[in-house]
């Protein structure tokens, strides 16, 4: 008998904790970053140095059944130094909307938990140019591109903690002889108020 109520009682801890895991979960939140990005280009008439940039925006994730999606909206400005294949040394600072749409899973319990998350992101230049502070002056810059960005990160309470990397799969050029292309790190921290 001790064993059938033992055995009673653990199938409904299991149903409990499958259910819970099935219900539908939704946060949203706020959150900023420091990027390190730089501009890659084909052949070499454009070297790219990293520089620091930054992203402020809001997100939220939507989940069941241990997966979730997590689409975010912010404001990023990257930073990239160059030297063209004139010599001439500058700046380049690219300011966009970006908007990544991330498919992922986390990997814990309660407050604490660690997420691996893959998805595209589509950026939306705010004026359509890349400034460049140098001499040179290169326009003719698209108005949006894509890319897919993966990363990791934590989940401590209403905290949030990301490490990220974007790769550009468009060209930001309109030039296709001088095809330039993002590349970016980003440490962002965030906060979830539901």
């Amino acid at each position: 008998m001790k064993k059938i109520i033992l055995g009673f009682a653990a199938m409904l801890f299991c149903v409990q904790f499958s259910q819970a895991q099935l219900l539908p979960s939704l946060k949203l939140g706020i959150k900023g970053a420091l990027n390190f990005s730089s501009l890659k280009s084909d052949g070499k008439w454009l070297n790219s140095d990293t520089k620091t940039g930054y992203q402020i925006g809001v997100w939220g994730r939507v989940g069941a059944a241990g997966f979730h999606v997590q689409p975010e909206l912010y404001y990023s400005q990257k930073k990239a130094g160059f030297k063209d294949e004139d010599g001439e040394n500058g700046e380049a600072v690219l300011k966009s909307m970006d908007l990544p749409i991330l498919l992922g899973t986390k990997i814990g319990l309660g407050p604490l938990g660690v997420r691996i998350q893959a998805g595209p992101v589509f950026s939306f230049a705010q004026d359509g140019k890349v400034d460049f502070k140098s001499a040179t002056d290169i326009d003719n810059y698209k108005k949006s591109s894509t890319g897919i960005i993966g990363g990791i990160g934590a989940d401590i309470r209403n905290f949030t903690v990301d490490l990220r990397y974007e790769h550009g799969l468009s060209n930001i050029s309109q030039n296709s002889d001088r095809s330039q292309k993002v590349s970016m790190w980003s440490v962002g921290i965030g906060y979830a108020f539901l």
